[in-house]
């Protein structure tokens, strides 16, 4: 059990918490979130002991392991799997109590070894190392050879090795692709100690936390259940405090009315002073929290022919080694693809060939001739210039654009008009994020291509994204760890493995299971049959897939529906004859569409329901 009993905590003059409590009992896997700068990951320095209460305190067992990733390694000599192994700081002084030990003690130094598993330490260390995308090559090779990403990979692994009672994860998917991002989720849910997870990620929040720790007004409010619970019930309360504020401030005024017509009026001043009396009395509800918003919205593109861009047995890469070869592709005008492949598939070199930084080795592409492609990628951040402001840096990209201009264009991304004239050395990474965002879509895209969009932006920042992404009437290509908005936003999904890109068939959650498959062939489990003995009948991946089927479906006749109220608006604003007569007959072949979508629909669900 963690007790945090009525604490307060201040950085500088700055109040993080006031007299705040919450009680997470053992086990509990918890969700921490909260506006950035709130406190979240000073709350973790408290319970590490790295930062004082002023007032209060936090309690939990003292002989309580508390494991956390460590932000600094100091010896970069040592081998990745030995690093991790040392982390189990019990084994390591067994191991080396053998070395010295008489034969009295032998027995005893066994005893524990075997007690803590420590012949099979090994093979655990291993197993997460390869799970978060470790080859076993790298497991000889010392840290220094590793850039600042794998190191941090790296220090989440040795936090996952150490034995512990309680863990503090702070964002621990930032530095990871889809797929180690799947398997540590899986790993968490194994996890028997208590969580303590501080994510921007919703998708990671809802599966695998069943309590919401949040931050607002300095105080700390316990939740049950998973982030959309949270919200739920959060939303709940604030209508029912909106209410009741609403409701006092009605009776205020109805009595501050009587005591300012009767109080100097010799009948009615008794009265008026008991009035007065009760006013005094009445408890001030707190005001309602501000709710943090922060809104994102993409330019209206040009309109243009499908596709946009045709690859033809194109091969790319770097110097002499080709990456992805025979490539033939087509990107449509209003495509919603996400890329899926582990780190070093070529996800983000498909992704520069697409955006033109990258040439093709062999092969043609041929694209329209019009099209602005955008293109954001986060070390983008790393290029920026820090002596200047945003509003400045877009004025030299964009130098006939009058600077009101300029600053609705960055206003269309968040960033205010405080923000906008703020040095760019001074912004935050999520205000850094949404500049690169205002950079690239300048021109109006027609396609949108963006890796790794959502590392530095909080939930509120994320779900502004997703919706500016859904209203965007161009092309996406979408690189990501965040699932929630591969679920989303993408219509189809694309497999980049072995030097190819290819159509994936199935879904999100079929993608999953075969990743999570492939990080267990080492112990030589086939799920899959398994899960056909398992299931009632022997139809097992004819209903996968005929799912999977019904999901494209839904999406595409909504994808339609959509187009369709469009052309109705436009009917209702053209007056000219021909232009009339051609939208009836857009109009007439959307509407064929539908129907065709509608009735595959209901043929997909028939032969699902027959299969049972």
């Amino acid at each position: 059990m963690i007790d945090i009993n009525n604490i307060t905590v201040r950085i500088g003059n700055k109040t993080l918490l006031e007299q705040a409590s919450a009680h997470i009992a053992d086990g509990w896997k918890v969700g921490i979130v909260g506006a950035n700068g709130c406190g979240k990951s000073t709350l973790f320095r408290v319970l590490l002991g790295m930062q004082e209460t002023e007032l209060g305190e936090i309690n939990f067992p003292s002989d309580i392991k508390i494991a956390t990733v460590e932000q600094e390694m100091k010896n970069i000599d040592v081998a990745v799997l030995d690093y991790v192994l040392s982390q189990d700081k019990e084994r390591q002084a067994l191991l080396e109590r053998l070395q010295t030990a008489n034969e009295s003690e032998l027995a005893e130094i066994h005893e524990r070894l075997n007690f803590i598993g420590a012949s099979s330490a090994e093979g655990r260390a291993s197993s997460i190392l390869s799970g978060l995308g470790f080859s076993n090559a790298d497991f000889a090779r010392p840290i220094k050879e590793f850039s600042g990403g794998w190191r941090m990979r790296l220090a989440l692994a040795a936090a996952l090795f150490a034995p512990s009672d309680i863990l503090l994860l702070d964002e621990p998917t930032n530095h990871l692709d889809l797929e180690a991002s799947v398997w540590l989720e899986n790993h968490l849910q194994k996890y028997r100690g208590t969580l303590l997870l501080i994510s921007h990620d919703r998708y990671i929040l809802n599966d695998l936390c069943n309590h919401i720790l949040h931050f607002e007004n300095k105080k700390l409010n316990l939740y049950n259940g998973n982030y959309d619970i949270f919200q739920t019930t959060r939303t709940l309360q604030r209508e029912v405090q909106a209410k009741q504020i609403a409701k006092q401030e009605q009776q205020r005024k109805h009595l501050q009315s009587f005591i300012d017509r009767f109080r100097y009026k010799a009948t009615k001043a008794k009265q008026a002073q008991s009035r007065m009396k009760m006013l005094e009395k009445m408890e001030t509800l707190p005001p309602l929290s501000n709710e943090y918003s922060c809104a994102f919205e993409f330019p209206e593109p040009q309109k243009m022919a499908s596709p946009l861009i045709k690859l033809d047995s194109v091969s790319v890469g770097y110097d002499d080694n080709v990456v992805l070869k025979n490539l033939n592709l087509n990107i449509g005008n209003d495509d919603r693809i996400a890329l899926l492949g582990a780190n070093g598939n070529g996800k983000s070199t498909f992704a520069k060939l697409l955006s033109g930084r990258l040439k093709p080795m062999s092969g043609n592409i041929i694209k329209s001739s019009k099209l602005e492609v955008g293109y954001f990628a986060q070390h983008q951040s790393e290029e920026l210039p820090l002596n200047i402001s945003a509003c400045e840096y877009l004025s030299s990209l964009m130098p006939d654009m009058p600077e009101t201009k300029i600053r609705a264009h960055l206003a269309a991304f968040g960033l205010s008009q405080e923000k906008a004239t703020t040095e760019i050395a001074l912004l935050s990474g999520g205000e850094k994020a949404r500049l690169l965002f205002a950079v690239m879509s300048r021109k109006s895209p027609s396609l949108l291509i963006l890796d790794e969009p959502t590392n530095h932006l909080d939930i509120e920042g994320r779900d502004a994204l997703l919706e500016a992404l859904n209203a965007y009437k161009g092309a996406v290509i979408l690189i990501t760890h965040d699932l929630h908005l591969v679920e989303l936003v993408a219509d189809d999904l694309w497999l980049i493995k072995n030097h190819a890109c290819k159509v994936y068939n199935g879904d999100l959650t079929e993608y999953k299971e075969s990743l999570l498959i492939e990080k267990n062939t080492a112990k030589k489990i086939d799920i899959q049959p398994q899960k056909i003995e398992n299931s009632k009948n022997n139809n097992y991946f004819e209903i996968k897939q005929l799912n999977s089927e019904v999901k494209k479906t839904e999406k595409l006749i909504e994808k339609l529906n959509s187009k369709k109220l469009e052309m109705e608006e436009q009917f209702t604003q053209t007056t000219n004859t021909e232009a009339l007569v051609a939208l009836q007959k857009d109009f007439s072949k959307l509407q064929d569409d539908i129907d065709k979508a509608e009735n595959l629909w209901f043929e997909l669900s028939e032969k699902l329901q027959a299969l049972g």
